[in-house]
């Protein structure tokens, strides 16, 4: 007993320590950012650019090199001359502030008991108190696409704004889409696994059962019902495109599977993973769909594939024409998603569209590109200012950063540590 104590008093002890900055005011000063360059997020790069912020807008992005602002004009004038500004980045497919210590399970609210769970909402789970929420925002992720983890239809994914003192605070678009782990056509040969027939009867009922939930929930989304079913009242809005389907798929066989599952039920479709994408680009891009590809920093899936495969898929699907978002896998491992898309440069991707790959077309997958995503007049002022190149990791340095126009604290646990045994020990940094 007396040892819980004690490492209960520890954890309150840390926590007292490790505060998370509080939420930003909402927006209220006229400001000028000007001198950086500004990465557009469409592919446009102004080097010396003049970008104006009022009312949590953005009120123009212009060249720079001959305006002359009025002090009248602005409250705030930045002098960003040499940094470079970027439109906020957005995080897909993440479960940051649904899960806390990986380890710890209590402190994970990711994953509903069952099969089929439409329904289930992963904003009611949002923690904006997340102490790894902070971390993640330092690394310039602004949004993020929390999702639901499991079973087969896993539940609906909304966005939020990392800044918030609470859900409702925090989230920016609810229940955009219904996420599915697809039924893998694909049967394991190892000492380990089941008998290959075991494998292709449960992957063929588990097709089956997929199939009647959707012809079953199709129907009650046209007609009239007297019984009300959450699951299906939840995925009413895929039959008439309000919702997205997000297929979680990898393999060849399933990715095929999965198009022409969608086809079938006429949905608007992304697909999530998709490492075998690159043999299927034909049948991917002349359906319109979307990918969001999961981390390459990764090893291949196959013995004889490509060492670089991973590094180089980003760049394989977008020569054919086919949209992509680039994302990590996890929470914490968020603040890594500017050098996921870097990698993807060294490998033949252009750096503009990298970026695009982290802002403009994850906002328009989103289906809220008419607010945020790049820097345009009249869009949502979320911007970050970079010291270096925000894709590489040894230049990459968040140095402010913008929600709605509100500024936001970019101290986190880590950086307070840091500051701690820095001054511990004397050292010049701690100033």
């Amino acid at each position: 007993m007396k040892a819980i104590i004690s490492i209960l008093c520890v954890c309150i002890s840390g926590m007292i320590y490790a505060q998370n900055p509080a939420p930003a005011d909402t927006a209220t000063k006229r400001i000028l950012l000007l001198g950086g360059y500004a990465h557009v997020g469409n592919g446009k790069v102004i080097p010396q650019s003049a970008i104006g912020i009022a009312n949590g807008k953005l009120t123009f992005v212009m060249d720079g090199r001959n305006f002359k602002p009025s002090r009248l004009a602005f409250d705030t004038i930045i002098d960003v001359y040499g940094k470079h500004v970027y439109p906020g980045l957005i995080a897909m497919n993440t479960t940051l502030g649904l899960s806390e210590i990986e380890a710890v399970r209590a402190t994970n609210d990711n994953n509903e008991t069952g099969s089929l769970n439409a329904s289930a909402r992963s904003i009611i789970a949002y923690n904006t108190d997340s102490k790894v929420t902070p971390t993640v925002r330092s690394n310039g992720i602004m949004l993020a696409q929390i999702t639901p983890r499991g079973g087969s239809v896993s539940g609906q994914s909304s966005v939020v704004e990392l800044d918030g003192w609470n859900y409702e605070d925090a989230a920016y678009k609810l229940d955009e889409g219904i996420w599915l782990n697809f039924p893998s056509l694909q049967t394991v040969k190892a000492r380990w696994s089941e008998a290959e027939d075991e494998q292709k009867k449960r992957n063929e009922k588990q097709m089956m059962e997929l199939n009647n939930l959707f012809y079953e929930s199709q129907a009650y989304a046209t007609g009239n019902n007297k019984l009300f079913n959450p699951n299906f009242e939840a995925m009413k809005g895929l039959f008439n495109k309000s919702k997205t389907l997000y297929v979680r798929c990898n393999y060849v066989k399933d990715i095929l599977a999965a198009v022409a599952f969608g086809n079938k039920f006429k949905l608007k479709m992304v697909l999530v993973g998709a490492r075998d994408g690159w043999m299927v680009t034909k049948e991917i891009k002349e359906n319109n769909i979307p990918v969001i590809i999961m981390r390459t920093h990764v090893l291949p899936e196959r013995e004889d594939d490509d060492i670089d495969l991973p590094f180089k898929l980003p760049y394989l699907l977008s020569k054919e024409g086919i949209n992509i978002a680039i994302t990590d896998d996890g929470f914490w491992q968020d603040r890594n998603v500017p050098f996921q898309a870097g990698e993807a440069v060294g490998y033949g991707l252009d750096k503009e569209d990298a970026l695009k790959a982290i802002t403009l077309t994850p906002a328009r997958i989103l289906g809220i590109d008419s607010t945020v995503g790049s820097l345009e007049e009249g869009k949502d002022a979320t911007v970050i200012v970079s010291g270096g190149d925000v894709l590489d990791m040894k230049s990459s340095d968040i140095q402010m950063a913008f929600i709605r126009g509100k500024e936001i604290n970019l101290d986190n646990v880590q950086k307070q540590l840091y500051r701690k045994y820095m001054k511990k020990y004397g050292l010049k940094e701690a100033e």
